[in-house]
Parts: structure tokens; C-alpha cells; sequence
């Protein structure tokens, strides 16, 4: 099945099973107390969502500021934005899949598991990684390595030497860059 057809499925078949559960909530429950359930859900994990999201950004910038790339808090900025979109969209599938994805342990887990399975896709040639807006020479593109790669490469300093006896300009400018 393509990703296309998965996708499909995954947007009829989930809202499906939210639907069934939460009408079987209900009944259990009662009407008022699932309703009850469904925002409590919804605010405790917007605030959840939101403190998670600032220690994110936090790290993010500790990382930036000691001069590291900051992989892992990215990573978790975006589990938690997941995790907290699944928080907002009404239903107990989605709201055990967006707690999961708030708290550090079960966020490490999945965040683990969706990296072995990218590796593996990759290494397997299933998926391919495009650099959007890179030139078409560099590393990411179906023409990396096209050609020798021998170019030369020339290191010059420019002087700009005016004759103070001679006002006019020359009539070739070498220097393209020169806003004067």
C-alpha cells in the first residue's frame, strides 16, 4: 500500500475509533462526564504542551548558545507540538498518544523507535533525503559528486590603487562588487 493510501486510511480509520470509544465512554459514564473527560484532557494538555514546549525552546537555546547543534531539543519541540495537537483533537486514542509524547521517557522511546525505522528506510533505499534549496552539487542531491570536483581554487586580496592625478574612472571596472 502507498503512503498516500496509509494516510487515508489512517484519517477515516482513527476518527472512527475515537468516535466508537467515546460513544461507549459515554455510556459507560455518561454524557456530561465524557464531555467533562474531553476538556480536561484538552486544557491539561495545552498547559502540559506549552511547559514542555518552553523547556524545549529552553534547551534549544542553551544548545545554540554553547555552540552545539541542537538536535535533540529540536527533536523534542517537535514531539511535543505532536503531542499536543493529538492533546487538542477530542478522543482517547489521540490524547493517550499525545501524554505519550509530553512526557520525557515515552517521548524517548518513540522518538528512538521513528529513528531506527528512518535509518532502516534509508539504508534500504525506501527513503531518500532531499536538501530543499541547496545547490545541485551539494551532498543531498542526485548530482553530488558529478564531475571531478578539482575545480581550481584561487585566494586573491583585491587592492583598489587610485591615481589622485586622474579623476575619471577607468574605463574597465574589474571589482563588480563595488558599491562606490
Amino acid at each position: 500500500m502507498t503512503l498516500l493510501g496509509r494516510l487515508a486510511l489512517l484519517f477515516v480509520l482513527v476518527p472512527l475509533l475515537e468516535l466508537a470509544l467515546l460513544v461507549r465512554l459515554g455510556q459507560w459514564v455518561g454524557f456530561w462526564p465524557t464531555i467533562g473527560l474531553v476538556l480536561f484532557t484538552g486544557v491539561t494538555g495545552a498547559w502540559l504542551a506549552r511547559l514542555e514546549g518552553l523547556r524545549a525552546l529552553w534547551r534549544v537555546r542553551t544548545e545554540l548558545a554553547r555552540g552545539r547543534i541542537p538536535a535533540q531539543a529540536a527533536l523534542d519541540g517537535v514531539s511535543i507540538l505532536v503531542g499536543g495537537a493529538f492533546l487538542l483533537t477530542p478522543g482517547i486514542v489521540t490524547d493517550l498518544a499525545g501524554f505519550g509524547l509530553l512526557f520525557p521517557p515515552t517521548r524517548r522511546w518513540v522518538q528512538e523507535r521513528v529513528r531506527r525505522r528512518l535509518v532502516e528506510g534509508i539504508e534500504r533505499g525506501t527513503i531518500r533525503m532531499t536538501v530543499v534549496g541547496a545547490p545541485p552539487w551539494s551532498a543531498g542531491s542526485d548530482f553530488a559528486g558529478f564531475g571531478s570536483g578539482a575545480a581550481d581554487i584561487v585566494d586573491a586580496v583585491v587592492v583598489d590603487v587610485v591615481d589622485p592625478s586622474n579623476p575619471e574612472p577607468p574605463d574597465r571596472v574589474l571589482d563588480a562588487d563595488r558599491s562606490d
